[in-house]
């Protein structure tokens, strides 16, 4: 099926669009004149998202939602579908880093929330959407992963266990929605420039014994561009998947990562 409806009509959901990523997704898609609703725990970082998506479009719905509380998300699918309507584009962006420490002095507890904001709130946010999009026949999903599920990070073993596990359920849910006219895509970004990719290289300079200098060169040479990838880049990728000029792609896992991934 060929989708025929432009993002300036569409309605689309971004989960953890308070900051980062998510909030560059957010504003991407209202620069395209979209309906977005804003999908996070942080309810003034959302709202500080949604004065920036208003500034572009008048179309933005703040909805507070714990994507580890089954009961939460589905809050937030009535409310998005009885606010808008409906949904085109739901772009599962939320995430959490977890800890940084060899495996076997990780808690249990820790590597527990990892998947769960990870890998199974994607989950309950596809369970929760996906039937009012087959019920039409058509939608498109994004899921955020990360190169790092299909390469070493140094002490993330919960990290990069719940972002290939990503890769997996894309693809297989792509087989399942396909004959419903729905698309899922995976965009795998490198190492984001940022608040968080710094807190990150600080960690990795502790866990290692290095200065933070030293643990940030690591990170932008295995660039062939010798640099992180920009949020906007990310953006740009998840605006085209979600778009039907990619109409005929499915089930992929794209790598915007400044070369770091190049599989």
């Amino acid at each position: 099926m060929t989708e025929s409806w432009p993002l300036e009509d569409a309605v689309v959901v971004v989960t953890g669009a308070g900051k980062g990523i998510g909030r560059h997704i957010a504003l991407a898609f209202a620069d395209q004149g979209a309906t977005v609703a804003l999908v996070g725990r942080d309810v003034a970082a959302l709202d500080a998202t949604r004065e920036l998506v208003e500034q572009r479009t008048e179309h933005a719905l703040v909805v507070p939602a714990d994507v580890r509380e089954p009961h939460e998300v589905d809050a937030m699918a009535a409310r998005v579908l009885d606010e808008l309507g409906t949904v085109d584009v739901l772009v599962c962006n939320s995430g959490v880093a977890g800890p940084t420490a060899p495996l076997w002095e990780i808690a249990p507890e820790d590597w527990e929330e990892t998947l769960t904001v990870n890998l199974t709130g994607t989950f309950l946010c596809c369970r929760a959407l996906l039937p009012a999009m087959i019920e039409r026949g058509r939608g498109s999903i994004v899921v955020i992963g990360s190169v790092s599920g299909k390469r070493p990070l140094h002490g993330r073993t919960p990290y990069t266990a719940s972002k290939l596990g990503l890769v997996g359920l894309v693809r297989t849910l792509a087989w399942e929605t396909g004959e419903h006219g729905v698309r899922v895509n995976l965009v795998s970004p490198g190492y984001v420039a940022g608040p968080r990719i710094d807190r990150v290289i600080e960690a990795q300079a502790q866990a290692q014994g290095v200065t933070a200098e030293k643990a940030r060169a690591r990170f932008t040479s295995a660039s062939p561009l010798g640099r992180l990838t920009p949020a906007e880049d990310v953006a740009g990728c998840v605006l085209f998947l979600a778009s039907p000029a990619a109409a005929s792609i499915t089930g992929e896992d794209l790598n915007v990562s400044a070369g770091v991934a190049m599989y």
